[in-house]
C-alpha cells in the first residue's frame, strides 16, 4: 500500500475520530510463536501510533524477534466503525515516564488532586519505560456505510456478476 493511500484513509474524519480513542488492540507473533492480541492504551501524534510499556514487559521479546504488528481500533456500537492497521514496531527505552504516557492516560476524569497524585505514583513506580512506536504501513477503515469488509464487498461483486448474466 502506497503511502499516500494510507494518509487518505487516516485523514478521513471517521479514522481521525477513531485516533482520538484510547485504546487499541495490538496483534503480535510471541516468541513461543503462537498469536497474541492485547488492548492497550495508545496516542495518535500525526503520524504514527505510540504506546507506552513496562521495561519488562512479556510483549518486549517478542516484537524483537518479530516487529511486524496489527492494530484494531473500533467502536462498541452497532455497526461497528473499525480501524484497521498494519506496521512495524519500534522500541525506544526511555529513562523516566514518556509524555505520550502521561497524555494517554490522561483523558480520564481525574480532579486536578488525583491527578497529582496519580502522576507521583507512576513516577514512583517505573524508573523507565518503553516506547512502542508504530508507522503504518497498511490501512483500512470499516464504516459498513461508505466501506466494507474485504470478503463482503467480494460478494457484493460476486451477485451483480451473477445478476448481469
Amino acid at each position: 500500500m502506497q503511502p499516500t493511500q494510507i494518509t487518505e484513509i487516516l485523514n478521513r474524519p471517521i479514522s481521525q475520530d477513531l485516533l482520538a480513542r484510547d485504546l487499541t488492540r495490538l496483534a503480535y507473533v510471541a516468541t513461543d510463536g503462537t498469536p497474541r492480541s492485547i488492548p492497550i492504551a495508545f496516542t495518535w501524534n500525526g503520524s504514527q501510533i505510540v504506546l507506552c510499556t513496562t521495561k519488562n514487559a512479556a510483549k518486549l521479546p517478542a516484537l524483537r524477534k518479530n516487529p511486524i504488528v496489527a492494530l484494531t481500533i473500533d467502536t462498541e456500537v452497532h455497526p461497528p466503525k473499525i480501524l484497521l492497521l498494519r506496521g512495524r514496531a519500534e522500541l525506544d527505552v526511555v529513562d523516566g515516564i514518556p509524555e505520550e504516557y502521561l497524555q494517554m492516560n490522561g483523558s480520564y476524569a481525574m480532579t486536578p488532586e488525583q491527578r497529582t497524585e496519580w502522576e507521583a505514583e507512576v513516577r514512583s513506580l517505573y524508573d523507565g519505560m518503553v516506547r512502542i512506536v508504530i508507522t503504518p504501513t497498511w490501512a483500512k477503515l470499516i464504516d459498513f456505510e461508505t466501506t466494507l469488509p474485504t470478503a463482503v464487498e467480494e460478494l457484493i461483486r460476486q451477485r451483480a456478476e451473477r445478476q448481469c448474466t
